[in-house]
């Protein structure tokens, strides 16, 4: 056979796979393999996009060195090189490799240079060049060799690394190697960065590194968190670890052994607990003794070797916080800040003080590759957005405004309350979604929360006095409890969480579809929070939907929403940066209630029932577009640019729509470029012809066709492009245009016929006596089609 009549897959077992043996690539430490690098986009359906998929990925000791792109001996062995390119560059490999079996062709990344090589290079080749043995010191390549050969912690074969949070352990590794005391990690949230902590941690322990390099005893390593709820969820994550190796510090168990715990080598604690202050005894002259101010005083400042600080953009990294001094005084360890905001004026202290992150993998990133949910943004705009006091209404507390007095969005809940117009926004919500999915809803204050919660567990259709419930921090260990239940996927009840502050950030809860904003959010890196909270993936979960009642939204429009950093920080440590003193953001669980909730007896406005009931609502859809939220208007005119190269006429399109199959293939190009097939179904209102075709959207966006509705359409074919079939197929495809006119195209799928076959003769055998053959049936299935986008 000559080898221009090879497959792909001939070409890779004949040539390319023994190359890459006789190369030593299947020998250890060396490892070659075919990887899934991306998922591909969550799309409506179950359906995802194009997912990216490395022929061979070439590893040494754990490090990604190289990616091969093979292609079918019958075409330029230069072929795959941009492909090999992009997955190269995705997975962080200095080299990429394309080939036909034949020739091989080779590019550097890091030094652009590309050159034709006669085979694959052999793995110790192909490590020196990426890591120069005299750039290297002594340390750095001891410690990144035994790193690299201890495997993951898989927790039970339960944990297999995506590729961004392969390419985030072994940048800090890596760091860790070269010495360097203060690294972060940016990656968005829900991408799994605890995971990558407990990765990180492992091989630490298991190699027995310690901060001074020598090793040779297991490291002393410290997960510190701002809330209880994140250092619990984290000790649950490092189940892998022996158990007496884990210990969390918490103040009942100070208090009982009179010190802090120091026999063990993970330490979990938030900084509310080392912040507390041990009773000191004064001596026999009354001078006060030598003891430190606060607990972690306890601990001498070389003790920890490692230390993780989660979500660090909110506390201790801070040049104002109370809690900076823990992490000063262990400067000695090597301390890892893990944080989901890029860089922003609200935590450009975090920057400062941690350094340039190792890695940064974005929102955008994790949608765009499958790993995270996409989401879609209906901005609700009511007539009570702002009010202006007419004295028509009832004052049942607090003193009565001023004639004329305008209050505003963050004034209500605060200053202000209006229990109708909070009702009547909850009945907005309540009324639009499918009430079993699970929710959040963010109220302005703790009070306000537990408004929000009797008003939808009022409002709802559920009798379950626990169908909706607060979690803040008044709300202590019962609030605990119903959170760890809400986040267990297998229970229905509680479906709704109110909260305020508490929910904001690091909670898991992957099956979250709603999130609810019924209080102002104009802080990005608190907004970009509060989206985390469902961004997680689940089974049969292509999305979710933030319904903004307070124009949190407009943050979509900042160029910085999913940016790079618009500067570069050099080195770690340091003083003030210029400008303005960041704050501390509101923390519940340090917060008092008066400092949160403003005035204690604020305004109570009860309005006239006929006010009440006059609140009118317009909302706008946002859609994620191209890794961007994008306007209606904005998605419109990118869905026009785009059609034009898909169907560059009306002839096209209506080719492509009158066979199911090549719809079908059109449906996907578009859903490749990012357009969700259950997005352009919403298009429908823009046209006000709910009852239109997806073909009439399509063709009014592009062609500027007048719309016409399924059944006008159904209607034309019954009365003319029926005649030539027998009159029980006739029967049989009037039966079909009439669910298309209830259902819509899904009805006209290839895959359809074979139900709806079933639906109306039992099955198959009693359908082929009535029609006749297969193909025939499908013929006359097809032919209807055709007719039916004939005008």
């Amino acid at each position: 056979m000559s080898h221009a009549d090879e497959t792909e897959a001939e070409t890779r077992r004949e040539r390319i796979d023994p190359a890459l043996r006789a190369a030593g690539w299947d020998e250890a430490p060396a490892r070659v393999r075919c990887e899934t690098i991306a998922k591909g986009r969550l799309q409506s359906c179950g359906r995802r996009g194009r997912p990216t998929v490395a022929d061979y990925v070439l590893e040494v000791c754990g490090k990604y060195l190289a990616v091969v792109e093979a292609k079918r001996a019958g075409l330029s062995h230069r072929e795959g090189l941009q492909q090999a390119k992009d997955d190269a560059g995705k997975l962080g490999a200095r080299f990429a490799y394309s080939t036909n079996g034949r020739a091989w062709y080779e590019m550097d990344l890091e030094t652009g240079q590309g050159r034709d090589v006669e085979a694959p290079p052999t793995p110790d080749g192909l490590w020196d060049r990426a890591f120069p043995p005299r750039t290297q010191s002594a340390q750095q390549t001891d410690w990144r060799g035994r790193f690299g050969v201890i495997p993951f912690a898989e927790d039970g074969g339960k944990w297999e690394p995506r590729y961004y949070q392969y390419r985030a352990i072994d940048a800090v590794l890596e760091r860790i190697a070269r010495g360097e005391k203060r690294i972060l990690l940016t990656l968005a949230t829900g991408t799994g960065k605890t995971g990558i902590a407990v990765q990180i941690a492992w091989k630490l322990f298991q190699a027995r590194w310690t901060r001074d390099g020598e090793g040779g005893r297991r490291p002393r390593i410290l997960f510190l968190a701002d809330r209880n709820t994140l250092a619990d969820q984290a000790i649950n994550a490092f189940s892998a670890f022996p158990q007496d190796a884990v210990v969390r510090i918490e103040p009942k168990e100070i208090k009982k052994e009179g010190k802090v715990p120091k026999n063990a080598s993970l330490f979990f604690t938030i900084f509310q607990t080392f912040m507390t202050k041990p009773p000191k005894d004064d001596d026999e002259d009354g001078a006060d003794t030598d003891e430190p101010d606060f607990r972690f005083g306890e601990y001498p400042p070389d003790f920890f070797d490692f230390i993780v600080v989660d979500e660090c953009h909110r506390g201790g990294a801070r040049d104002e916080s109370s809690w900076r001094g823990i992490l000063e005084h262990f400067a000695p360890a090597v301390q890892l800040g893990l944080t989901a905001t890029p860089l922003r004026e609200d935590n450009r202290d975090t920057y400062k003080y941690f350094g340039e992150p190792a890695y940064v993998y974005s929102l955008k990133e994790g949608i765009e590759d499958g790993y995270l949910s996409p989401f879609k943004v209906r901005q609700i705009a009511s007539s009570h957005d702002n009010w202006v006091w007419d004295g028509d209404g009832k004052v049942l507390s607090g003193q009565e405004p001023e004639l004329g007095q305008v209050f505003e969005e963050r004034n209500f809940n605060r200053t202000i309350e209006m229990p109708a117009r909070e009702r009547s926004r909850v009945r907005q919500w309540l009324h639009a979604v499918d009430q079993s999915e699970k929710a959040i809803v963010f109220g302005a204050t703790q009070r306000h929360a537990a408004l929000l919660r009797d008003l939808i567990n009022e409002e709802a259709g559920s009798t379950n006095p626990n169908y909706c419930v607060r979690v803040t921090a008044d709300d202590g260990a019962r609030g605990e409890e119903l959170l760890r239940t809400f986040q267990d996927n297998a229970k229905t009840i509680p479906t709704v969480l109110t909260t305020s502050q508490k929910l904001s950030t690091g909670v898991d809860a992957r099956n979250v579809r709603h999130i609810v904003l019924l209080r102002s959010v104009t802080n990005m890196v608190e907004f970009k929070q509060i989206i985390g909270r469902g961004t997680r993936t689940f089974d049969g979960k292509d999305h979710f939907t933030i319904w903004d009642f307070v124009k949190a939204s407009e943050l979509f429009e900042d160029p910085e929403w999913d940016g790079e950093p618009e500067e570069k920080i050099k080195g770690a440590g340091g003083g003030k940066p210029e400008g303005e003193d960041a704050e501390d953001q509101p923390d519940e669980e340090t917060e008092s209630e008066e400092e949160r909730d403003g005035p204690s007896e604020p305004l109570v406005v009860e309005l006239p029932s006929g006010k009440a009931h006059a609140i009118k609502y317009i909302g706008t859809t946002r859609y994620w577009l191209k890794g961007e939220s994008v306007s209606a208007g904005d998605y419109i005119k990118h869905l026009f640019g785009d059609l034009g190269k898909l169907a560059p006429d009306e002839d096209a399109l209506r080719n492509a729509w009158r066979n199911p199959d090549r719809r079908e293939t059109f449906l996907e190009a578009l859903a490749d470029q990012g357009y969700a097939r259950d997005d352009l179904e919403t298009l429908r209102s823009l046209v006000q012809k709910p009852g239109s075709d997806l073909f009439d959207v399509l063709a009014y966006i592009r062609f500027d066709l007048d719309p016409k509705a399924r059944a006008e359409r159904a209607d034309a074919v019954r009365e003319g492009g029926l005649s030539g079939f027998s009159e029980e197929m006739r029967v049989f495809l009037e039966g079909v245009l009439t669910s298309y006119v209830r259902e819509g195209i899904s009805e006209l799928r290839t895959g359809a016929l074979a139900p709806a076959l079933q639906n109306r003769y039992g099955g198959m055998g009693e359908a082929r006596a009535k029609l006749g053959d297969v193909r025939a049936i499908r013929d006359a299935f097809i032919a209807m089609q055709s007719s039916l986008y004939d005008a």
